[in-house]
């Protein structure tokens, strides 16, 4: 199998099981309610990273949008991969190489980490979908082939991103490419909500198409479904409001016309329908479920009324919610327009959470921008009843806190023009990375404070994030009938014995207690339901 490979890679290809754990300390100012959605502050690097512990293969979705390496847009991510942040990387981790880096090696080397904790993030019948263009796209293709496997891939989606098109250009482009893969073959993606006039006919039931029943498929025939091939009889006397004839599978006096499924070279072809099902569906002699048309040349066809209001998903997205434009007017209604230009519509990312189907689901998007997949997800809840999370990653401090939160706030809280004007509901926490949590050794940094490694046991336990200002060291505080608790202190005396556990006891219930070393015999722990912990080796690493 050809190797793909580029000046850098060997440096950053396990980069990311090299990156310290990094804590992710709430802020309250700035959160929406308590909520399990989160907004992270952050180098997107660090932040997957600090993600691992709570969320490894977890993720239902991840959406990115990450730079087009088009060298035009102007942010910290910029799209020559040369700002200050990535350079500064660059030369730590891939060292002097780094400075005779093409612009394509960059990209290379900054995205590669990044989408192997990605995949790692993902749950098993997850996906990634990545917004692209032309500059990287077939290179993207390659390291999302080595990380995901070449197997896993689903589709390069054409996006009309511009009706118009770039008119400067000599040819107007008008697309960029949205790429698909899974993580495993039990990903399943499933339909989308069909267009007004996806349904042309009607009928005493409803909307309806005619789709024919002989499989047109040529890989398909009398020669390996012979279950498949059977004579279907027409009633040519008795018609519908529409013209339309009953069927049956049995000849009779009524049912005399007798068709075959062959193809128009007049060759055995099959029926998509057993036997069975056909008699199941032509018992009461209806045309509500299939029905036989004659066309001019007197050959009589075989129809299935297909009412399903949900189509498979094409590879071109060509609908006006897709538009670029369409982000824009949404972020104007919001008055932050000014502030982030040409962010993703809304439309996009409801589109992608339609194929994955799950109400349920974690969507996570490491490139947040102007926070459209929060929205899309907050707005899809409210639509059916659902109860996605999302975990938005924004590295810029000023876009974080000016744009995407409050973008979030408005879309929780309601705003003029807005899909719903009087909000979502729900919420958001927001969160900043804090100091490293432990060495290269993987033993606690000696300059971790008590407070960061509280906050990773407790997240770690409950799932939850920590209040730090409601913890009185060494009690953490509680879920359910359990009570957490840590003895932690930077002179090493970190002993549970007689005098440290008395003011523990007082806690009814399991007390699940974090220290270096446990002088407490067993009887004792078992009776006053105690459970130790030992620290660093009890700790969950990644």
């Amino acid at each position: 199998m050809p190797q793909f490979t580029w000046i850098g890679k060997d440096k950053v290809e396990n980069h990311d099981k090299d990156l310290p754990f990094r804590v992710l300390k709430p802020n309250k100012a700035l959160s929406v309610d308590g909520s399990e959605n989160l907004l992270i502050e952050g180098d997107n690097l660090e932040a997957l990273k600090a993600l691992m512990p709570f969320y490894y293969n977890k993720v239902k979705c991840v959406y990115i949008d990450p730079p087009y390496n088009t060298g035009n847009e102007e942010w910290v991510y910029n799209d020559k991969v040369n700002s200050p942040q990535i350079r500064a990387w660059l030369n730590e981790v891939v060292g002097a190489e780094g400075e005779d880096l093409c612009r394509h090696d960059k990209w290379l080397c900054m995205m590669y980490p990044r989408l192997k904790l990605l995949y790692e993030l993902l749950s098993d019948d997850g996906a990634i979908f990545v917004s692209i263009d032309d500059n990287e796209v077939h290179y993207l293709r390659l390291i999302l082939d080595e990380i995901f496997g070449e197997n896993n891939f689903q589709a390069q989606i054409i996006v009309q991103s511009n009706k118009r098109g770039h008119t400067f250009k000599q040819l107007a482009k008008t697309h960029e490419y949205l790429l698909c893969y899974s993580k495993t073959n039990k990903t399943k993606l499933y339909q989308l909500n069909a267009d007004e006039g996806h349904l042309p006919e009607k009928d005493r039931i409803g909307d309806f198409s005619s789709r024919e029943l002989r499989n047109r498929n040529p890989k398909f025939g009398r020669f390996n479904r012979p279950n498949l091939y059977y004579p279907i009889y027409v009633n040519p006397q008795k018609k519908d409001e529409n013209g339309f004839s009953p069927v049956s599978n049995e000849k009779s006096k009524e049912f005399s016309v007798e068709v075959l499924p062959l193809n128009s070279r007049n060759e055995e072809s099959c029926w998509r329908w057993s036997g069975k099902k056909l008699n199941e569906n032509t018992k009461n002699e209806s045309t509500d479920v299939i029905y036989a048309k004659q066309k001019q040349t007197g050959e009589w066809r075989i129809f299935e009324k297909y009412r399903n209001a949900n189509v498979s998903a094409k590879t071109i997205w060509d609908e006006t919610e897709v538009i670029t434009e369409q982000g824009t007017t949404q972020l104007r209604f919001m008055g932050l327009r000014e502030q982030f230009p040409f962010p993703k519509p809304v439309g996009l990312i409801n589109k992608v959470i339609q194929l994955m189907g799950d109400p349920d689901g974690i969507y996570l998007d490491s490139f947040a921008g102007s926070g459209t997949t929060g929205q899309a997800v907050l707005e899809s809840n409210n639509e059916d009843g659902g109860n996605r999370r999302f975990i938005l990653i924004e590295l810029e401090k000023n876009i974080a806190r000016n744009v995407t939160a409050k973008r979030l706030q408005k879309v929780i809280e309601g705003y003029e023009g807005a899909k719903y004007p009087d909000g979502t509901g729900q919420g958001f926490q927001y969160l900043e990375l804090n100091g490293e949590l432990f060495d290269n050794s993987g033993f606690i940094n000696p300059n971790s404070q008590y407070e960061d490694l509280a906050s990773y046991i407790y997240f770690t336990e409950t799932h939850d994030y920590l209040d730090l200002t409601s913890i009185k060291n060494p009690y953490l505080g509680s879920m359910g009938q359990s009570h957490y608790f840590l003895l932690f202190s930077s002179n090493g005396k970190n002993v549970l014995d007689d005098k440290s556990v008395k003011p523990m006891l007082a806690q009814d219930g399991i007390k699940v207690i974090y220290a270096d070393k446990c002088l407490l015999d067993e009887e004792f722990c078992l009776k006053n339901n105690i459970i130790f912990k030992q620290i660093p080796y009890e700790l969950k690493k990644f």
